[in-house]
């Protein structure tokens, strides 16, 4: 399938034929609330304190245009190149060096994120996924005709170690040095990414001792002002 899929991308790129651009390419993007995904560093796979982060049919999938071409064009548009045709690799694999978006243009996938603590999200066409440095990721089960896009951010460096195939503490080291991205790979400089992982939200274990928190005092002050009345 690789194969076949790059020469068909290079066709497009000659011809334009199969390829949107311009206004309709913006046409073609829908708004949608993220979805986020906190994975903690498990000993294994480092993950991030950054959150995965999941747009639901982000892209329209035109009929007139192939749909992988889709995801190429709108990536690039807002700076996120060197992108790949391809399924998901079946063994869990990371990348130290460069945060990674994943847009399904065709079949259906699960994949088990976060490493072998972590879990298991069903994704299909039309979706996106934006995977920071460090995030464990495998392939579970996918359909036959599945088919994803991958691209990168400026200024990464690409690697796909296993946990076992990396010195733990150099990887560490590796994905703290990773540039936050420009823009959002489907909505450009204006898209939820750039906030989410410029001040990413707590983990939901946090948010949920945090709101205890906030109950207890509450709780205290309604005692407080008991007493005193």
């Amino acid at each position: 399938m690789p194969v076949v899929e790059e020469l068909k991308r290079i066709v497009e790129k000659l011809t334009g034929i199969g390829r949107p651009r311009g206004r309709m390419l913006a046409r073609l993007a829908r708004p949608r609330a993220p979805q986020l995904f906190h994975f903690r560093d498990d000993g294994e796979t480092p993950n991030s304190r950054l959150p995965l982060v999941v747009y639901r049919g982000a892209l329209e999938l035109d009929e007139a245009y192939d749909p992988a071409a889709i995801f190429e064009e709108t990536f690039a548009r807002h700076g996120w190149r060197e992108a790949w045709r391809d399924g998901i690799y079946d063994f869990l694999h990371f990348h130290s060096a460069t945060h990674e978006v994943l847009g399904f243009a065709r079949g259906k996938v699960t994949i088990e994120f976060g490493g072998r603590r972590g879990r298991t999200l069903t994704l299909s066409a039309g979706d996106v996924a934006m995977l920071p440095a460090g995030i464990g990721h495998r392939c579970v089960t996918a359909s036959d005709d599945l088919l994803v896009v991958g691209a990168y951010p400026a200024g990464g460096r690409y690697d796909e170690p296993k946990p076992d195939e990396i010195d733990y503490a150099i990887a560490l080291a590796s994905i703290a040095k990773v540039k936050l991205p420009r823009q959002d790979p489907v909505y450009g400089a204006g898209g939820p990414l750039i906030e989410l992982w410029r001040k990413p939200a707590p983990a939901p274990e946090r948010r949920r001792e945090a709101d205890g928190g906030r109950r207890a005092k509450a709780r205290l002050a309604r005692r407080s002002r008991a007493r005193r009345a």
